[in-house]
């Protein structure tokens, strides 16, 4: 959060019983036309509540009963935090794990279900590769051929080549340079990110993709492609990274679109459709257009 949010104001919600956290919720928070606002962070897919669990192993043995009381004290609890706040505009995205947003509801929250494209486990990535379609398999002996693969690439030089990436979209880059540098030095330095690139015979990067993990999921966060790149250099960007991060996390979620081009991209990988929820409070609701 610290990465994602330097120069601006957050914070994080805390649930506590007998002197011990069950349950806590980040948030970014500021300020709109003179109204307080809360939204996601950039370049952070999921913010919503997490829960500590009083044992694993009573978790494992407990009634599904007993796991949503759990959810529903602690979640109620967080919600009526949130809402002391005062924000007039907030907008979350739970992470997939978190399947039951009642407590939000009954706090006076809406919510829209969205998607997200992942490998639930990439332990076997020879069985994965096999079971995507064929657009995902064609063409890696010719990209194999005319690219060599960079993965100690700059993020000074990525920041750039996404901001050129966005111009030739004829689209307006949301990320600034500094931000992506940074929160790319950020995960290198923690030994929780990749920052691999494709080049080509000349040595000019054609294809580069970035992406962070820790010890349960792995997330595609930012990628810049060139008019140079070969067929399918993406595709075959994506499962080197898949190959090397099989031995150090479990899970790897593409991120995906709800854009209709970029989810048949995710899709014809062989990935599993996860939905996740976007939960949202508008006082009053017409201020909903003034978020962008």
């Amino acid at each position: 959060m610290e990465t994602v949010c330097e120069g601006k104001q957050w914070d994080v919600l805390l649930s506590q019983r007998d002197g011990r956290i069950e349950g806590a919720l980040p948030y970014l928070i500021g300020r709109k036309f003179g109204l307080k606002y809360i939204l996601q962070p950039q370049l952070t897919q999921f913010c919503g509540p997490w829960y500590n669990y009083p044992d694993t192993q009573v978790v494992k043995q407990s009634s599904n009963q007993a796991i949503i009381d759990f959810e529903h004290r602690v979640g109620g609890d967080l919600a009526a935090q949130l809402n002391a706040l005062g924000a007039r505009l907030c907008l979350m995205h739970f992470s997939p794990t978190v399947t039951d947003w009642l407590p939000f509801r009954w706090a006076g929250y809406q919510q829209t279900t969205r998607y997200t494209y992942r490998f639930p486990s990439i332990a076997d990535p020879d069985t994965l590769f096999a079971a995507a379609s064929r657009g995902r398999k064609q063409n890696m002996a010719d990209v194999e051929n005319c690219c060599t693969l960079d993965t100690h690439f700059e993020p000074s030089q990525f920041a750039r080549m996404h901001r050129e990436y966005f111009e030739r979209k004829k689209g307006e880059d949301l990320l600034s340079q500094e931000l992506i540098e940074r929160v790319c030095r950020t995960a290198l330095e923690r030994g929780q990110g990749l920052l691999w690139a494709l080049r080509n015979t000349e040595g000019k990067p054609v294809n580069v993709s970035f992406v962070v993990y820790d010890d349960r999921c792995a997330y595609a966060q930012m990628s810049a492609i060139t008019p140079e790149a070969p067929r399918n250099s993406q595709t075959y960007l994506f499962w080197q990274i898949i190959r090397h991060l099989s031995g150090k996390t479990q899970a790897f979620d593409f991120e995906g679109s709800m854009d209709k081009g970029n989810e048949y991209f995710y899709r014809t990988f062989g990935t599993t459709q996860t939905p996740f929820f976007e939960v949202y409070r508008f006082r009053p609701r017409f201020l909903s257009h003034f978020i962008s």
